[in-house]
């Protein structure tokens, strides 16, 4: 079926989507809360407060598509560069955002996972987030995954040392050192790599983003700012995906 996605509704994209030809895992690059603020005369942290929408569309809609993992970049190890003020904000707004929606994560049978250095986030939102992945660490559906404080190069570093400190302390040998391997280190361990990255707000970077695991996968970049990113712009996204052929390095 074809339509032109320009006039289409939400619902006219939702009835071409193959469920057989899903990914499932997307990861998303949240990227573009602060110029919506900016274009609006707002500060900053109004961009991120209206961001807050579209992660609660994305994960309503992969949970409704039954994609198996939604890893959100919702803070990157280098944001802990932004002024004080801005990363105190998003803090408040991540501890906030863990009370409010976590009986509504489990309701929905939702998992929530989170990736990188969480030594780093303050103690009153370590302590949030470990309470709500022990809520939910039961649950079967969509896998949730937060990456905060997270840095690609970062973990790859971690990995490597982890690596190393095996093999000096005998349990692994140099000689079994693969990408199998390496990937049962990562963050994600256990978990597919993903099938599709999304990037809003039209930047053609990969920032610092799971730089392993994005090896194969499919790239949709949107001009539309994260605020702004609903499920239309989502469904426009999995439609592309569907229309890729993936070789995986092969004819």
């Amino acid at each position: 079926m074809s339509i032109s996605s320009e006039n289409a509704t939400e619902q006219d994209l939702m009835s071409c989507i193959v469920k057989e030809n899903l990914p499932r895992h997307v990861a998303i690059t949240m990227d573009g809360n602060g110029r919506w603020a900016t274009r609006r005369d707002l500060p900053r942290t109004e961009g991120h407060k209206a961001g807050v929408k579209s992660v609660k569309s994305a994960v309503e809609l992969c949970g409704e598509l039954e994609i198996m993992v939604l890893t959100l970049y919702a803070f990157s190890s280098e944001n802990w560069k932004r002024p004080a003020l801005e990363v105190n904000a998003l803090m408040n707004l991540l501890l906030e955002q863990l009370k409010e929606e976590t009986p509504e994560l489990n309701e929905k049978n939702i998992q929530l996972k989170a990736i990188g250095d969480l030594s780093k986030l303050p103690g009153k939102v370590t302590r949030e987030l470990n309470r709500s992945m022990k809520i939910t660490r039961n649950n079967t559906g969509l896998i949730l995954n937060l990456a905060l404080s997270y840095g690609g190069r970062q973990e790859i570093v971690r990995v490597t040392q982890s690596i190393a400190n095996d093999v000096n302390n005998g349990k692994i040998k140099i000689k079994d050192i693969n990408e199998k391997l390496f990937s049962k280190y990562l963050y994600t361990a256990g978990l597919p790599d993903p099938d599709l990255i999304i990037r809003t707000s039209g930047e053609m970077r990969i920032s610092n983003f799971l730089l392993w695991q994005l090896a194969y996968s499919e790239i949709y970049v949107t001009d539309t700012l994260w605020p702004d990113f609903s499920k239309k712009e989502f469904l426009l996204a999995l439609l592309s995906y569907q229309k890729r052929n993936r070789r995986f390095g092969g004819v």
